[in-house]
């Protein structure tokens, strides 16, 4: 049977410096962190350098198995493409620096080509292998048609490149409509890292938002089913706490972090 590893995913105390963030995490007993840009740069712009970040991790004992998140990379063109590689880079090299394999990179929000954005992401992937770093594409529940494995799969197919991912995610596949059975589509490699939640039965799922999700457990998805969909493609790798909550960013920071570990372990390992 496949074993777990536990992340948390650092949005999930967003008000933190990343380097408490980085501290809470080893100290809650997560094998992992998950850091944003915004938060590398917010501390680069107060002095600090990409260097610090680096030691706090490999101090902590913490692996870092993605960074969040590369975004208007699928289908613009021109010199509105150019700026958004540009940008790609920058996020790529920061990536590498902190030791992250995988950078997530976000779908776009409306109508998509998908023929374009197969082609940008054989781009991005190119990119990536010179800074080691695989640009994992991320599907969105809430957004209007990149919203489910199904959907992920079918730019892997496209890009027609070995370094082509997916980040997967219950609550995406809750909002998006997509079932999780999908997961049996997928080869474990394929995947860069699963971010783990839940999500209530109200309201709606097609209309709920980043700030509906809840801890594992404590919702109406399918958790069990879901992390018996990953052991039976043999992923063992991080399940990675993901919430977007005023009200837990409002608490001690540490015992959120050490209620969401318990809490994942529970509905992972029933």
């Amino acid at each position: 049977m496949s074993e777990f590893r536990y992340s948390l995913n650092s949005s999930t105390i967003k008000p933190q410096p990343i380097l408490k963030k980085i501290a809470i995490a080893a100290e809650a007993g997560y094998e992992a962190i998950e850091l944003w840009h915004m938060d590398i740069d917010a501390h680069l712009e107060t002095g600090g350098s990409l260097s610090d970040i680096r030691k706090a991790v490999d101090d902590a004992g913490l692996a870092v198995p993605t960074t969040i998140h590369i975004h208007g990379w699928f289908q613009p063109a021109g010199e509105e493409h150019r700026r958004a590689m540009d940008e790609a880079r920058r996020k790529l090299e920061q990536s590498a620096a902190v030791g992250a394999p995988y950078a997530v990179a976000g779908p776009p929000h409306g109508v998509c080509d998908r023929e374009l954005g197969a082609q940008h992401y054989h781009e991005l992937l190119e990119l990536g292998r010179e800074f080691g770093v695989k640009p994992a594409m991320e599907y969105l529940g809430f957004v209007e048609e990149f919203k489910t494995i199904e959907d992920a799969l079918d730019i892997i197919n496209r890009c027609d490149h070995p370094d082509a991912c997916i980040v997967i995610d219950p609550f995406h596949c809750y909002a998006g409509g997509g079932p999780i059975e999908s997961i049996g589509k997928l080869k474990a490699a394929q995947i860069a890292v699963s971010h783990f939640n839940d999500a209530p039965a109200e309201p709606e799922p097609s209309t709920q938002r980043d700030p509906d999700r809840v801890m594992p457990g404590d919702g109406a998805i399918n958790l069990k089913l879901y992390c018996d969909k990953l052991r039976e493609i043999d992923y063992d790798g991080f399940l990675s706490l993901e919430l977007f909550r005023e009200d837990l960013w409002q608490q001690d920071p540490l015992e959120v972090a050490k209620l969401g570990l318990e809490k994942m372990r529970a509905a992972a390992e029933a």
